[in-house]
């Protein structure tokens, strides 16, 4: 068996304001929420999940809820920006969109040719939508609200900030097999699919500042894809045989994880792609109802009191 990285797999982010997220992601952006649980490491807080229609690895992304936490600062050893796959002829869609709904976006071009749009969700976190990286119907991300043609497609890219760039692009592409493309961006091609690139990370360096503050609107993790269990095994031991702080393996119940820091501070994760969403409800029904592990199940009363109030569709 070798040691392989699929592609990215989640982005969880921290947000203050459970509503507007909860409208900005669906409504807005028309994802699909495919799964409403709480935070396994601390239930009084809601985690919810959007991506599409099946909430398949690499278009997930996913938000712990703390209503009213004071907002983060940005700083070296975190994700600052996350991109997001659209079709080609998808772009002016987005940007007339998102301007009717108050969303202050701009248009600006990337070093490839490729125009991009540049904005931010309720807590100022700081989204782009890139036009022509992705075209496929079935890898559309969308709750109805969005023409298939158009919806988004997933996670195209992150932006990791970092105060040097050498130690974490040497972990990228010795560890993870991700390769050189500009100096400040690594990628990683599947094998699989004539080296159809899987995941794209730029870096952003900011020396000499402090770190980062968690609070509203922080990126919290990266979670990468592991194919399985055996799989991600492997990913534990190597790591802690190159020295790593990794965690012990943890129950997600819609897969597995196990988190580190990477060299420049990230929290990474490594987490399986199964079993997947639909393990504890049918595809119908995904989101619709709070979801616990079995675990919580008979705290769900005392759960559900210290929730704070949301308005479902």
């Amino acid at each position: 068996m070798t040691l392989d990285i699929l592609g990215i797999h989640h982005v969880t982010a921290i947000t203050g304001k459970p509503q507007a997220n909860l409208d900005f992601y669906t409504r807005t952006l028309g994802l699909k929420l495919v799964k409403q649980t709480v935070n396994f490491d601390d239930p009084r807080s809601y985690h919810l999940y959007y991506g599409d229609g099946l909430g398949r690895p690499g278009t997930l992304l996913t938000f712990f809820l703390w209503p009213d936490v004071s907002p983060a600062t940005v700083g070296p050893g975190q994700t600052c920006s996350i991109a997001l796959a659209a079709p080609l002829e998808a772009l002016s869609f987005w940007e007339q969109r998102l301007a009717c709904q108050g969303v202050a976006v701009q248009r600006l071009p990337t070093s490839d040719g490729l125009d991009r749009l540049t904005f931010r969700d309720p807590d100022g976190i700081s989204l782009e939508i890139l036009a022509g990286t992705a075209d496929r119907i079935d890898q559309a991300s969308s709750n109805g609200l969005i023409t298939p043609q158009f919806a988004l497609r997933g996670i195209h890219a992150v932006t990791l900030l970092e105060s040097a760039l050498a130690p974490t692009r040497d972990f990228l592409q010795t560890t993870f097999q991700f390769t050189s493309h500009g100096g400040s961006t690594c990628q990683l091609h599947s094998q699989a699919h004539d080296q159809h690139v899987t995941a794209r990370i730029h870096l952003l360096e900011q020396r000499n500042q402090p770190r980062g503050r968690i609070g509203a609107g922080y990126i919290h993790h990266l979670a990468f894809r592991a194919a399985d269990e055996p799989s991600q095994q492997q990913w534990f031991q190597h790591l802690i045989a190159m020295k790593y702080n990794v965690s012990p393996i943890m129950d997600r119940i819609y897969f597995r994880s196990i988190y580190f820091r990477e060299p420049g501070g990230v929290l990474f994760e490594i987490a399986t792609d199964g079993p997947g969403f639909t393990v504890d409800e049918p595809v119908a029904v995904l989101g619709k109802r709070l979801q616990l592990p079995a675990w919580l199940e008979a705290q769900r009363a005392d759960i559900i009191q210290t929730l704070p109030p949301l308005q479902f569709d």
